[in-house]
């Protein structure tokens, strides 16, 4: 049986929190500590790094995927266990998501919305049923929920849009639930 892997989103940058790094850290650290593959972005920059770095330190194994035109700008992390070049953005994604069973987001900017969205997209239409996980560092996804349950209230999506993403206030939590997930 193969090792459960978890896909993890979140942001080239480092945010403005200190917290945010430590969770990336910890969040790292712990997939490689519970022998669960990291599937990232395969960035050597801000939260990216830090997830994948915790992790290799750990012991980890890491599976990055970089699209080509991102390469010198998120400095594509080649000492991975799995590193794989892809030809756009959209491929990402589909690699990424093709070979994790959970998918956790982390603080981040409009590329984590992105992919976020994407899956959650593919969720509400029943192309999967991965767990779409969001670790809620000091609040941070609060003010997506709030949007989510406004498109609700509007008639734009149905209520189980809201069963689809779930909220885990920190790294312990999201550990009892990957746990869950994997069995």
């Amino acid at each position: 049986m193969p090792r459960p892997s978890v896909c993890v989103y979140c942001g080239a940058r480092a945010g403005t929190r200190p917290s945010y790094t430590a969770a990336a850290q910890a969040t790292g650290a712990m997939l490689a500590a519970r022998g669960w593959r990291l599937v990232y972005g395969a960035g050597d920059v801000g939260l990216m790094g830090e997830v994948a770095r915790a992790a290799m330190a750990a012991g980890g194994q890491c599976f990055g995927v970089i699209p080509a035109h991102l390469y010198n700008r998120e400095v594509g992390k080649r000492d991975l266990s799995t590193f794989i070049i892809t030809e756009d953005m959209h491929e990402r994604k589909k690699v990424m998501y093709m070979n994790s069973g959970a998918i956790v987001v982390l603080p981040g900017g409009a590329g984590s919305l992105d992919e976020l969205f994407e899956v959650l997209t593919w969720r509400q239409l029943g192309l999967h049923a991965k767990p779409i996980l969001l670790l809620d560092t000091e609040g941070y996804w609060q003010p997506l929920m709030a949007l989510l349950r406004h498109l609700v209230a509007e008639g734009f999506a149905d209520a189980s849009l809201l069963d689809y993403v779930e909220l885990l206030p920190d790294v312990a939590a999201l550990e009892s639930r990957l746990a869950t997930a994997f069995g």
